[in-house]
């Protein structure tokens, strides 16, 4: 399977940071741009998302402890990569959760198909 330049690396990673911080987050523009047209999540709370939910999600901040723990990236085919870390947000208790996110290359670049978050009991 494929082997990711540092660079390469360094931009899933930011890929991903970026759903956390609502600058990017909350940016219509920029998330439309992101989401793939099929794109869906099922969520931590184990409600399912689509395309439209997460676009008209409304501003909020999101306390969310960086780095994200355990990144990893897996690759899946030339054109798709499977990215899991843990994610800690403190909301008014700590949660944490297990996440995936599937990418696809398109010719504009890597957009996201898929998430999910998983809660953990830690």
């Amino acid at each position: 399977m494929a082997k990711f330049t540092d660079e390469e690396k360094n931009r899933f990673y930011e890929l991903e940071v970026s759903l956390w911080k609502p600058e990017t987050r909350f940016d219509r523009d920029y998330m439309d741009n992101l989401l793939t047209e099929d794109f869906f999540e099922f969520g931590r709370s184990g409600r399912t998302y689509r395309r439209d939910e997460a676009l008209s999600a409304p501003m909020q901040e999101i306390d969310i402890d960086l780095p994200l723990r355990e990144f990893q990236i897996h690759p899946v085919a030339p054109d798709v990569v499977l990215i899991t870390y843990v994610s800690e947000v403190q909301y008014e208790q700590l949660e944490v959760g297990n996440r995936s996110s599937l990418w696809v290359k398109r010719d504009d670049g890597w957009k996201l198909r898929f998430h999910q978050g998983t809660a953990v009991e830690e």
